[in-house]
């Protein structure tokens, strides 16, 4: 709420077992189901387990004690101290020889900065994971070589043909010599010379710094095509033959003359990114369309008001929508991970870069994918999901993510709305495309409403404008003297009040500073502070004295508030405490308060406390009955009454209205509810609302006529499925979204069922017709018209049980997607063939994918040649059969 402001400074520019290798299907990737989280955990587990290397688990991705780094963005950053010579010989690290780990790293800002390109394609991340083994002065390149080749080749399976290795080839200017014996190793290996490829400096050899420990590094490539010669392509920019693991073997040591010194003893320092090595393994094109994003992509598709993410990039048209698809789900990633490791949206360094990328994804969820405030947040339960068993600080963490989010989305959202209307009435009234935007408009709206230049230089870009540069630099350099600091905290000492901020080398003795008073967000607090201490009261009201406060959160958009209770409250409880708070902030009452010593207001009779220790003496806060007639008052007066050292409201009236969004056991005995006040609840009640409304209307039409087609009856199916996830996810009062959840449960069952009792009765027929057509043959193969591979896979159930020792295998085509989908079963004593080994193989065929059981499989391909796809499963019965 307060923030200095400095004067006259010039501005500063897994499983427990290893994945052993599998059948290789055309590269389609590993056998469905071979998620990133294994990935991760094997190769942990390879280095682990049977190379005998240490798990050192990541590093938070705030630098500890490196001014040199915004945020840990590799690997090795957090094994400096050993590479250096600098570590505590007393500290567990000096004992290190082997490690590996999975390190959270962010390149955004800095010398690595990659938050300008995210979202424009489809592999720039400003979060990612670094996978990477270490030897101290153990092992060096030839096992190195080895262990690496041994991974991607035999445990991973990438055929050795889609392979290309790199070595540093030397650099005579600098009296360094190739590296011959690592491209020996490679030959050893069987490594085709071909496929073994020199670079100079600026590729194949690696530096800490201008100073300090350094030396040649070999890369592996991926070529993503396959089938050809694509030596030419390594290190040339292609998206489709690209680094994937980069290993540095550091034995020479970088002088201060920039002369090279032989280091005591060599190191391996190793970096393969996780998200590249997923794309590869899932047979993928873009690192958005793996497992670690598609659970993401698919809950920002929920939440928003655009279509389904379809990878489009350039200037393709959609292709915005599919851009800030990607950015924000780059962009929420990294929030989550910074946030869980301490770093939280501010006004400098780190601070500052984390503040531009939570508003660049706000930006992008509200304007462009049309996304309700609050969505952004809701997101970091996905997260939690997809990151939380490898990184536990994000599950432990989880709310306080989430209200840091929320709180510094709805700051922005109000500058947003405000810069968007003035860039737009600049824009009308001046010809911006030949002149160039103002740069004193672009400069107010990055120093009133703190927007970031960039955002500046986005927004206007996608009006095909530019702002004009050289003015700009011009207002820049006459201008920032003035730097901001957020104040992080308070404290006592020598009877003064010192306001702590986070500066780096800006702030020094003797500048001076003032005191501002953010007025909005400190109003708005003390709405949620008052209210707090309302919604305490009417708890105790409604669910009896037996209520008890353990813990809360008051911030500018909503409050939390945590108490003991035996069970989730019923929708009649959550209505009566609403009404309860209702009648409070419309009666206006007056809030009073005074500081007594902290024995004397013990005294007072319902006085509500919590289990903290207070100052002494201590402020009494009030509602309707003045604390000095409380202290006088031998009964309970029935108020609210507490200990309080916080702001509040001089009426209750202020609070205008208050509606519960959210109540839930956090544990046994505790619950959590959230609350909005104000705007902010008046809007929740008219989405509630307008949900109730779109409810009764869905109600009715699945409670007429019955639907004409199962693609009907799925379409109301899957309203029914967006309406409940619009339920779940958007602030309506609880109470509200308790009733609305119970009816969309009972309308999605009869729909369910309808959709299955019409999908029995067509594959009836459909299998009635093929026995016609075929008899009870011991290979069925055929096509069928089915609309959708649940009537397909039904159709199969209907023909293996009138035939039950046929092998049956259906195709069709779906009609939207214009896909091939496949269904097959075997009979249970089938001694030949798998029914998931027969549909693999001919979804490969196919070009897709496939999954199941022994008995029962299916999946989907895309080849346009059904006829000869029918073929060539037949063939693969047969000759599963002659051996």
């Amino acid at each position: 709420m307060f923030r200095l402001v400095q004067w006259r400074l010039r501005p500063v520019r897994g499983s427990s077992c290893l994945l052993l290798a599998a059948p290789w299907r055309g590269f389609s990737g590993f056998p469905p189901g071979f998620p990133a989280a294994h990935v991760r955990s094997s190769f942990l587990d390879f280095f682990r387990r049977r190379h005998g290397h240490l798990l050192v688990p990541s590093s938070p991705v705030r630098p500890r004690a490196d001014p040199s780094l915004l945020f840990v963005n590799a690997g090795m950053n957090q094994f400096k101290p050993v590479f250096l010579g600098t570590v505590d010989p007393r500290s567990q690290m000096a004992s290190y020889r082997r490690v590996v780990n999975s390190q959270k790293c962010v390149r955004a800002g800095g010398k690595h900065n990659d938050l300008e390109d995210v979202g424009r394609d489809t592999y720039h991340h400003t979060f990612f994971e670094m996978l990477g083994n270490w030897s101290f002065g153990d092992y060096f390149k030839v096992e190195a070589c080895q262990m690496a080749w041994s991974l991607l080749t035999e445990h991973y399976g990438i055929p050795a043909d889609r392979l290309y290795v790199s070595y540093f080839g030397g650099d005579a200017a600098s009296g360094l010599p190739a590296d011959e014996e690592t491209r020996n190793i490679w030959l050893d290996l069987g490594v085709s010379p071909g496929r073994i490829l020199p670079f100079g400096l600026e590729d194949n050899f690696w530096e800490m710094g201008d100073s300090g420990p350094c030396g040649p590094c070999t890369e592996i490539h991926f070529d993503h095509m396959g089938g050809r010669d694509a030596a030419f392509l390594v290190n040339a920019g292609s998206p489709d033959v690209v680094e994937i693991w980069n290993l540095v073997f550091i034995q020479y040591n970088r002088e201060p003359d920039r002369s090279l010194r032989l280091l005591p003893r060599f190191s391996v320092d190793t970096g393969m990114g996780l998200e590249r090595l997923v794309s590869v393994l899932q047979g993928k094109r873009s690192n958005y369309d793996t497992d670690l994003f598609t659970p993401l992509m698919d809950a920002i598709h929920q939440r928003s008001g655009v279509g389904p993410y379809t990878g489009r990039t350039g200037t393709e048209e959609g292709s915005q929508v599919d851009l800030a698809y990607r950015v924000v789900a780059d962009h929420i990633r990294t929030l989550s991970v910074c946030i869980a490791d301490g770093i939280h949206p501010g006004m400098s360094g780190a601070e500052l870069v984390l503040r531009r990328i939570l508003r660049r994804a706000v930006r992008f969820c509200i304007q462009v994918l049309q996304a309700p405030q609050g969505a952004l947040a809701s997101l970091v339960p996905t997260i939690t999901q997809l990151l939380g068993d490898a990184y536990p600080e994000l599950k432990q963490e989880e709310d306080r993510i989430v209200d840091i989010i929320n709180e510094n989305e709805a700051q922005f959202l109000a500058s947003l709305q405000q810069g968007s209307r003035i860039i737009q009435r600049t824009l009308s009234k001046k010809d911006c495309k030949h002149s160039g935007f103002p740069a004193s408009v672009a400069w107010t709206l990055h120093r009133d409403l703190g927007f970031p230049l960039d955002l500046v230089d986005m927004m206007l870009e996608e009006r095909g404008v530019r702002v004009n540069r050289q003015d700009l630099e011009r207002l820049l350099s006459e201008n920032q003297k003035d730097v901001v600091f957020p104040v992080d905290g308070l404290v006592q000492v020598g009877g003064y009040v010192v306001h702590q901020v986070t500066a780096t080398d800006r702030l020094k003795t003797g500048d001076q500073v003032q005191l501002h008073l953010d007025q909005a967000h400190r109003l708005s607090c003390m709405v949620k502070h008052t209210a707090t201490h309302v919604l305490n009261f009417a708890l105790r009201k409604v669910l009896g004295p037996s209520v008890h406060q353990r813990g809360s959160h008051v911030s500018a958009d909503r409050l939390r508030f945590d108490f003991s209770v035996k069970g989730s409250l019923s929708i009649p409880q959550l209505q009566q405490v609403e009404r309860c708070v209702h009648d409070i902030v419309t009666a206006n009452q007056i809030v009073h308060t005074m500081e007594l010593p902290v024995q004397r207001a013990k005294s007072i009779r319902g006085l509500r406390t919590v289990d903290e220790v207070y100052p002494d003496p201590v402020r009494v806060v009030s509602l309707h009955v003045p604390v000095s007639e409380l202290l006088d008052s031998p009964t309970d007066k029935d108020t609210s009454v507490e200990l309080c050292c916080g702001t509040h409201l001089l009426r209750t009236g202020a609070i205008e209205d208050l509606v519960i969004v959210s109540e839930k056991q956090m544990v046994k005995g505790i619950s959590r509810v959230v609350a909005v006040t104000g705007r902010d609840a008046t809007q929740a009640r008219e989405a509630g609302q307008a949900l109730s409304q779109e409810v009764d209307s869905l109600s009715a039409r699945l409670s007429g006529s019955s639907p004409s087609s199962i693609d009907s009856a799925q379409r109301l199916s899957k309203e029914a499925s967006i309406l409940s996830d619009a339920v779940d996810n958007t602030p309506i009062p609880q109470w509200q979204r308790r009733e609305l959840q119970d009816r969309l449960k009972t309308l999605l069952r009869t729909s369910n069922s309808a959709i299955r009792k019409m999908e029995l009765r067509e594959a009836a027929q459909k299998a009635q017709a093929i026995l016609e057509k075929n008899g009870r043959k011991a290979l069925l193969v055929d096509f069928v018209e089915a609309e959708s591979l649940s009537v397909l896979v039904k159709t199969v159930n209907q023909l293996s049980s009138a035939a039950p020792f046929s092998h049956v295998m259906l195709l069709t085509r779906h009609a939207h997607s214009g896909k091939v989908l496949c269904a097959c079963q075997v009979p249970k004593d089938s001694p030949t063939l798998a029914a998931s080994d027969w549909a693999v193989a001919v979804c490969g065929y196919l070009g897709g994918s496939a999954g199941g059981s022994t008995l029962v499989a299916k999946g989907t391909g895309t080849s346009d040649d059904i006829t000869e796809a029918l073929r060539w499963a037949e063939d693969f019965v047969a000759q599963k059969r002659q051996h």
